[in-house]
């Protein structure tokens, strides 16, 4: 009886092994963003923040052509010495970087002025990144 029961875990183990990565992979939809739900996730920035053709700073700096630039690299903002210390180490705007400070930005940068608490969804990150990065260019 032991064995049966040791054969038996032994092949659930190996299907768990298996199956496992498939079922705990985002999907390509979630992992990408999607920048439609995005624009809508934004709406929570946009108290601070501005996109788009008309951009300017506000309370917080325009974010276009944020992704993949160096923190604090935006001319004619004043930004927190944290943010601008972080640049000058090195800080890039990358996707997994973006998304840790949507997170929860206080954790991320320690001094920084965003009062915003974060954004708890991967999901809404995903879309956020993936909105933000149609305006690389801009």
């Amino acid at each position: 009886m032991l064995e049966f029961i040791d054969k038996g875990m032994r092949r659930l183990a190996a299907l768990a092994v298996l199956v496992s990565p498939v079922l705990l992979s985002p999907s390509p939809a979630a992992a990408e963003g999607d920048a439609a739900r995005g624009k809508d996730v934004f709406s929570k920035c946009a108290m601070c923040h501005t996109i788009g053709p008309d951009a300017r700073n506000s309370v917080g700096p325009a974010l276009n052509g944020v992704t993949g630039a160096p923190a604090a690299s935006r001319s004619g903002y004043n930004y927190s010495r944290a943010l601008n210390d972080a640049g000058q180490r090195g800080l890039v705007w990358t996707d997994e970087n973006l998304d840790s400070y949507l997170a929860n930005p206080r954790q991320f940068l320690t001094g920084g002025r965003m009062a915003f608490a974060g954004l708890g969804e991967a999901a809404d990150r995903a879309d956020v990144i993936a909105y933000l990065r149609q305006f690389a260019g801009n």
